[in-house]
């Protein structure tokens, strides 16, 4: 156990912020409910960002940017929107400061507010109607990658701040039929990218009519549980019917020669997948990260006393890096070094690296630095390593050691044993989700379950908005979903006792 890292046991949501201040990866800002993401933090923002932005392209969207600031007269034309909005909107009321009698006042005020932006359906589908006029226009399938605001009353680092970072995808289409492909094409791209890049096991579902998205039809969502056994919702897709379309006059001609609105969806997923990805996998030493995301592979670390035995490591180390990162790259990162830790480029496309710390302090210290900020691989070499002409490794998964031969040692090599951890996380987190999903046949056994292990609790369940918002102020728990492999199961709801849906409850973040 770290003695700076509360440990889960003892208290999680310190644990939690333990992990990211010891990782280095996010910092309070001046600013109240916003955060400061540091570099190691940016650089798993990146990862992310980069596989997504490329599945996005593989369906075919592009990437357009839309205004921060939306005219407040926006976020009325849809009243489901606006209501579920109101109470986290930041305004703009004023264009400039002026000096006053005590200091700098506000000055210039605006003829109508502007709302920073909380998501930007609205201002979207003011400029889908200047663009969309014909069929033939349509699908227009655009993504943005942006900041929002939304004014939370509790924040906390990466999974509720005031200001996020996210992407949000906007979609017109010709048909009621093409807009729901869409929705659930989306909500697909998103499990798979949670489970073959963070290795976190999800499970697809649609909202209920409680849950579901300001204005959209219907609300489809990918769930994580967290190793405290609350849920996070991880990203979302929602099928806006012609609501969107109705309000900002999202119009074309269709192939009748009829006037017809659009059929819109909207899509996104937020810096909360770091949060995610922290919960899921970390441990009480530190950071664990996903290969697939990991900033750097493998840290270094060189053993030495004497001068003599740190040029006889040093010499072993650069065949090591060589081998993993090849002779072109090796000779490049000369020009390019700064500091006491040397870092070689793995893979060029997605910036992974290979680091030696050659900084001058206890192994043991480097050790639990790189530990902590949850690089997969330690490779440790000293004298007695370059005599047998081996490497130990050691894995920060499990902590599972191995002494791997130098000629052992290439890029392939490592490749293989990275796609290992990817699997062995997400076999580990998966296992723990199955694990902690139960089944109620009673609301008093579904109290007892959340009072008691948590984690998702599977039953049948007749929607009702007034009966959902009781069950939460007594348990503190939602419906998560109706999961999509499961949507056509009927059976015994556990507060009305008439037919109802399977859906799975937890309490959530």
């Amino acid at each position: 156990m770290a003695k700076n890292i509360k440990t889960r046991a003892e208290d999680y949501a310190q644990w939690y912020l333990d992990v990211i201040k010891a990782a280095q990866l996010a910092d309070y800002s001046p600013v109240r409910g916003c955060m400061v993401i540091r570099p190691e933090g940016f650089a798993v923002w990146e990862a992310i960002q980069r596989d997504l932005d490329r599945r996005f392209k593989e369906t075919g969207h592009v990437n357009a940017y839309f205004p921060l600031l939306i005219p407040q007269s926006f976020l009325t034309k849809e009243a489901q929107h606006v209501e579920g909005f109101a109470m986290e909107c930041a305004v703009v009321t004023h264009s400039k400061l002026e000096h006053g009698a005590h200091g700098l006042k506000p000055g210039g005020e605006l003829e109508e507010p502007l709302i920073v932006r909380p998501t930007s359906e609205t201002v979207i589908g003011h400029m889908y109607a200047q663009w969309v006029q014909s069929y033939r226009d349509l699908p227009v399938l655009i993504n943005q990658w942006c900041n929002v605001m939304r004014w939370e009353l509790r924040t906390r680092l990466f999974l509720r701040t005031a200001e996020f970072l996210w992407q949000e995808g906007h979609t017109a289409h010709e048909t009621e039929q093409e807009a729901e492909a869409e929705t659930l094409r989306m909500l697909e791209v998103y499990r798979a990218f949670a489970e073959d890049v963070l290795a976190i096991p999800v499970i697809k579902g649609r909202k209920t009519e409680a849950e579901k998205f300001p204005g959209a039809v219907k609300t489809y969502a990918i769930e994580g549980l967290m190793q405290d056994g609350k849920a996070l919702q991880c990203g979302t897709s929602h099928n806006l019917g012609q609501n969107f379309a109705k309000a900002f006059d999202i119009k074309f001609l269709g192939r009748d020669n009829k006037i017809v609105h659009a059929w819109t969806t909207s899509w996104g997923v937020s810096t909360r997948l770091i949060g995610a990805m922290i919960m899921a996998h970390s441990d009480d030493d530190g950071l664990v990260l996903p290969p697939r995301v990991a900033q750097n592979v493998v840290a270094i670390v060189p053993i030495f006393k004497t001068d003599e035995e740190r040029a006889k490591v040093a010499a072993f180390v650069e065949k090591v890096v060589r081998s993993l990162v090849g002779d072109e790259e090796f000779e490049a990162a000369r020009t390019r070094q700064q500091g006491e830790v040397a870092s070689y480029f793995f893979d060029k496309i997605t910036h992974q690296r290979v680091i030696v710390d050659w900084r001058d302090a206890r192994p043991g210290d480097k050790q639990f630095h790189w530990e902590q900020r949850g690089i997969p691989f330690r490779f440790e070499i000293g004298p007695k390593d370059v005599e047998g002409g081996s490497i130990m490794v050691k894995r920060r998964l499990d902590r599972a050691k191995e002494v791997v031969k130098l000629e052992k040692m290439t890029a392939q090599h490592l490749r293989t044993e990275l796609a290992g951890v990817h699997q062995l996380m997400f076999e580990k987190a998966k296992k723990f989700r199955d694990e902690n999903i139960r089944d109620a046949g009673s609301y008093e056994e579904l109290k007892t379950i959340l009072a008691g292990k948590g984690g998702f609790v599977r039953c049948f369940f007749k929607q009702d908005k007034s009966v959902e918002a009781r069950i939460k102020e007594e348990t503190k728990a939602t419906v998560r979903c109706i999961p999509s492999d499961t949507a056509e199961k009927r059976g015994k709801c556990i507060i009305s006792g008439e037919e109802g849906q399977q859906v799975l409850f937890a309490v959530a973040y």
